[in-house]
């Protein structure tokens, strides 16, 4: 890859980053809205249980935990690539400096 290319990359890199807070956050919103109306699917219930909460068995709490963790690590997924695929259609250059995936 070129020098300028790389150059290119990093600058897009440092530009996409606030870009990708905001989207994460909206994610994170939606996600936390998902999670919500599926709970109230499956269990009938308002508010899910967390581990602190003494009236719910193992089973409910691990099942609410896990639920909620597949839908935001879904919904996060879906949203970066979204935004990725979007920068780069418009930009031709894919916003991430490396394909090594997340920290």
């Amino acid at each position: 890859m070129s020098k300028s290319k790389k150059q290119q990359k990093r600058k897009l890199s440092l530009a996409y980053k606030p870009i990708g807070f905001v989207l994460s956050w909206a994610g994170g919103a939606v996600a936390g809205l998902a999670f919500q109306k599926t709970w109230m699917a499956i269990r009938h219930e308002e508010d899910a249980p967390d581990a602190l909460d003494k009236d719910r068995g193992w089973g409910e709490v691990l099942l609410a935990a896990a639920l909620q963790g597949a839908i935001f690590a879904v919904v996060r997924s879906a949203v970066d690539r979204t935004g990725a695929k979007a920068i780069e259609r418009s930009t031709g250059v894919w916003p991430s400096p490396d394909t090594s995936g997340r920290d």
